[in-house]
């Protein structure tokens, strides 16, 4: 029976794992981030199904990029119906913020942040696990602050998952709607004076 890999080995394959996809994604991003909207457009037009799936499939690894998902929501107001966009965002930002939860452990961050700084580590520890819904609530809303810092001082700091991920759930709902519905009429009062 062959030897399993150290806890240690599976940390490191998966920071590297993380960091190589993190590149190459950045790298498209960024490369090609001029056209996204036109090729966005494209392929949502050809297929509903398939606008939506690439949708879904941006939004769930988006948070291993630090990327904030408005940058793709406000690419898809114009493109999609507001009910379908919210629920893919909203799905998106779950599976991304689980991921990013369950990966924190990997990065080792926390090791480094607790000898440099260990009382306000403390302090960050003890209100997470106070009141960690409340706190990954406010912060998930708040759209100056990145939902995926909080998703990872959650999961280094092994916050229980059910109240993390409903938190995120209640902020980036909320914001979400925020953006998608409003967004949604901005959208249609700027065809409509077009249109006149």
């Amino acid at each position: 029976m062959p030897d399993r890999p150290s806890k240690e080995t599976v940390h490191r394959l998966r920071l590297v794992l993380w960091i190589a996809f993190a590149a190459v994604f950045l790298f498209l991003y960024y490369r090609y981030s001029g056209g996204w909207d036109d090729h966005f457009r494209t392929v949502a037009a050809s297929s509903v199904l398939i606008g939506y799936g690439l949708y879904l499939l941006l939004g769930a690894i988006r948070g291993f990029t630090l990327i904030p998902a408005t940058n793709l929501l406000l690419l898809a107001i114009p493109i999609f119906p507001p009910w379908p966009l919210f629920s893919l965002t909203l799905l998106g930002i779950l599976i991304s913020s689980a991921s990013v939860y369950a990966f924190a452990e990997s990065l080792h961050l926390s090791h480094y942040f607790e000898a440099k700084h260990p009382d306000k580590v403390e302090r960050v520890r003890t209100a997470l696990k106070k009141n960690p819904m409340t706190i990954v609530t406010a912060w998930s809303f708040l759209p100056i602050v990145p939902t995926d810092l909080i998703c990872y001082a959650c999961g280094a700091m092994e916050i229980p998952f059910g109240r993390f991920m409903l938190g995120v759930l209640l902020g980036e709902g909320a914001i979400c709607a925020a953006y998608v519905f409003a967004g949604h009429e901005i959208a249609q009062l700027g065809r409509q004076l077009i249109g006149l």
